[in-house]
């Protein structure tokens, strides 16, 4: 049997670094299991609402996130979690793809992923110039026509990174009117490149070997197919649980976990914080993610005492 942990992080964003970081200061015997460091913040060209750093970008303040929880002495392995379930031992078993580990508490911070338009060639031209990640790819759309899907702020961050190396930027937005906050409406009408199309929805992606053409479903300057190079889909995201099909776990009506006050699901010793869960008024930011991941490891040490 693989060694047994007080504790098993699952996740390494901005909620379980924070848990690791308090399981460390409790000297709480634990591991964290995640498969990218950082997380969702690696995908966040400019983070600017995070008290103390006026303006810092994402894969910093992950780094930065888990320099600090290893200085403490976190151990992190970079593992994706394939499932988790409850033995007779009063254990949690955590399947990931390189072995089995096990463990009195466990915090799920797994966080959510990309939701798909699931439109007729997005899954075909995925990574020819369909991307749900504009930190990632912008820089190989220099001087290309690229449109962006979504009318929040995850959509609006990506048009303003593709604005500095695309030579058009098109936001489609199915609302009437864009939903981001304030400050980002007001950068993106800033930027000469970027334009948007409201009420406006993608109904098809089309290419042979890459995006070449758009099919919408209002016409946009006049067409209803118009030439792009590729497509960002920023519509959101759905919560990371497909590893606990195991466990009876209670979650809302859209898949995230319901909490208590102090991060408790409705398994015992199972918690959950960040972005997967249904606290925090459901205000998903790094701020609440860090928040709920402390309160979380807090639980567990008292506990565990």
């Amino acid at each position: 049997m693989a060694e047994r942990k007080d504790l098993i992080i699952l996740g390494a964003g901005p909620a379980g670094l924070t848990a690791s970081i308090y399981a460390s200061r409790f000297k709480i015997d634990h591991l964290v299991l995640g498969e990218e460091p950082g997380g969702y913040m690696n995908e966040s060209h400019k983070i600017e609402n995070y008290p103390g750093i006026p303006s810092i970008a994402g894969t910093e303040l992950g780094q930065k996130m888990r320099e600090h929880a290893e200085s403490l002495g976190s151990l992190i392995s970079q593992e994706k979690i394939s499932s988790l379930s409850s033995n007779k031992e009063g254990l949690f078993s955590i399947k990931t793809r390189k072995e089995t580990h096990f463990a009195k508490k466990v915090i799920l911070a797994t966080g959510t992923v990309f939701r798909k338009l699931n439109v007729p060639g997005e899954d075909e031209l995925a990574g020819k110039g369909v991307s749900y990640c504009a930190t990632c790819d912008a820089p190989f759309f220099k001087d290309k026509k690229v449109a962006v899907v979504g009318g929040g702020n995850s959509a609006l961050g990506a048009a303003m990174l593709l604005s500095q190396y695309a030579r058009e930027v098109v936001i489609f937005y199915r609302a009437d009117k864009l939903r981001a906050v304030p400050a980002y409406i007001e950068q993106t009408k800033k930027r000469g490149n970027i334009k948007t199309a409201p009420e406006t929805n993608v109904t098809q992606i089309k290419g042979t070997n890459k995006v070449e053409q758009l099919a919408l479903d209002n016409e946009y300057e006049k067409e209803r197919e118009p030439s792009f190079d590729g497509i960002f889909i920023e519509i959101g995201s759905v919560p990371d649980t497909g590893y606990l099909e195991n466990l009876e776990i209670e979650k809302d009506e859209r898949g995230y976990i319901k909490t208590k006050a102090d991060q408790l699901t409705s398994v015992q010793s199972l918690y959950a914080a960040g972005d997967i869960t249904t606290n925090s008024n459901g205000f998903r930011q790094i701020i609440t993610a860090a928040s709920e991941g402390a309160i979380a490891a807090n639980a567990v040490y008292q506990e565990l005492n």
